[in-house]
C-alpha cells in the first residue's frame, strides 16, 4: 500500500477494533496489535505508516501500554526483518497516522526534510478536528506563545500571547503558529482543518481553544471557554479550573445520543503527512466518523490517489 490508497479499505477493517476503545473500554495488547496490524496504510522500503487509535501513548509510563511497548511484536506479526522506530507521531489523546522507520537513516533525513518544510513556509502534517462553535472567521492563523506552567500538581500549556525576547531566547516560552480552515458547519459545531507549522504539546488544543471553538473531547482546556448570554469569553490561565469533563449543552449531548456522564474521546485527527516523495493519510477513526454523522458535518477530504 502506498500514498492514500485503500483509505477507505483501511476504515472498514480498523472499525470493528476501534470501537471498543471508542466506548471507553481500554485495548488489551492482543487487541491493540490487531488494531495497528489492521491499520497499515503505507508499507514501502524502510518505511511503515499506521493510524493508532485514540488514546493509546506513543511511549507510557512504566507497565502502561504503550506503542512503542507493541512495536516489537508487530514487527513480528508483519515480518520485518528490522526494529521499527517511530519518526513522527500525534500525542496520545489524538488519533492519527504514525511514521515508523526501521533505518536510523532515512529517519534523520525525514526529519530533516520536515524541518526544512517548515522553513519554507509549508506546512507538511494535517489535522482534522470537530469543535464546539465555529469560528468567526472561515479561515485564518493562531499566532501565540505557548509556555508549560505549574499550577498544584500539575503542569498545564499556557498562552503567552507578547512573549518578552528574554522568554523566547532562553526557550521559557516558544512562539506557535498553526493555520486553520472552516470545512463545514452545523448544530453550533463545526470540521477545521488544523495545520501546525511549530510543534509544542498540546498547541492544537490551545489554540483552538483561545479561537474559543474548543475541540470536542477536549478535556483539559475547553473549561477555559467561557460562555455569558450565549457569547463565548476567554477565562484567563490564573481562573481557569483544573483540567475535568468537558461540559456540553443538553441539546449537543441529545444531537450525540449522549448519556450525562460519557466521557467523549478527543476530536482531534493527523490526517496527512507529506513527505518528499509521496503523501500519506489515514481515514479518522469510527467514533469521529460516528460524531461527523450525528452532527451533518462532512467527512475531511482527502487527496487524490
Amino acid at each position: 500500500m502506498a500514498g492514500c490508497g485503500g483509505a477507505a479499505r483501511v476504515a472498514a477493517r480498523v472499525g470493528q477494533g476501534a470501537r471498543a476503545a471508542g466506548k471507553g473500554r481500554p485495548l488489551g495488547p492482543e487487541a491493540a496489535l490487531g488494531l495497528l496490524e489492521a491499520s497499515v496504510v503505507h508499507r514501502e522500503g524502510a518505511l511503515l505508516a499506521l493510524s493508532k487509535p485514540t488514546d493509546l501513548p506513543v511511549l507510557g509510563h512504566p507497565g502502561e501500554l504503550s506503542l512503542t511497548a507493541l512495536l516489537p511484536a508487530l514487527r513480528r506479526r508483519l515480518g520485518l526483518p528490522a526494529e521499527l522506530h517511530v519518526v513522527k507521531a500525534p500525542a496520545r489523546e489524538c488519533s492519527g497516522l504514525v511514521l515508523l522507520s526501521a533505518c536510523h537513516r532515512v529517519t534523520e533525513q525525514l526529519q530533516r526534510s520536515f524541518t526544512a518544510a517548515r522553513r519554507r513556509g509549508q506546512f507538511p502534517a494535517t489535522y482534522s478536528a470537530v469543535t464546539v462553535r465555529v469560528p468567526a472567521e472561515a479561515e485564518g492563523e493562531i499566532r501565540v506563545g505557548l509556555c508549560w506552567q505549574q499550577k498544584g500538581d500539575t503542569a498545564v500549556v499556557v498562552a503567552v500571547p507578547s512573549p518578552g525576547h528574554c522568554s523566547l531566547s532562553r526557550r521559557e516560552v516558544k512562539s506557535t503558529l498553526t493555520r486553520y480552515r472552516l470545512l463545514g458547519a452545523a448544530g453550533g459545531c463545526a470540521l477545521l482543518q488544523l495545520q501546525p507549522r511549530t510543534a509544542f504539546p498540546q498547541q492544537l488544543q490551545v489554540h483552538l481553544a483561545l479561537l474559543m471553538c474548543p475541540a470536542l473531547g477536549d478535556h483539559k482546556h475547553a473549561s477555559r471557554v467561557g460562555t455569558v448570554l450565549g457569547e463565548p469569553f476567554l477565562l484567563p490561565p490564573q481562573e481557569t479550573t483544573t483540567p475535568r469533563t468537558q461540559v456540553l449543552d443538553a441539546e449537543l449531548m441529545s444531537r450525540l445520543q449522549l448519556s450525562p456522564h460519557h466521557r467523549l474521546p478527543l476530536h482531534l485527527h493527523l490526517q496527512q503527512l507529506v513527505l518528499p516523495h509521496t503523501v500519506l493519510c489515514a481515514p479518522p477513526p469510527p467514533h469521529f466518523l460516528r460524531t461527523l454523522r450525528l452532527l451533518g458535518l462532512p467527512s475531511p477530504p482527502l487527496p487524490p490517489h
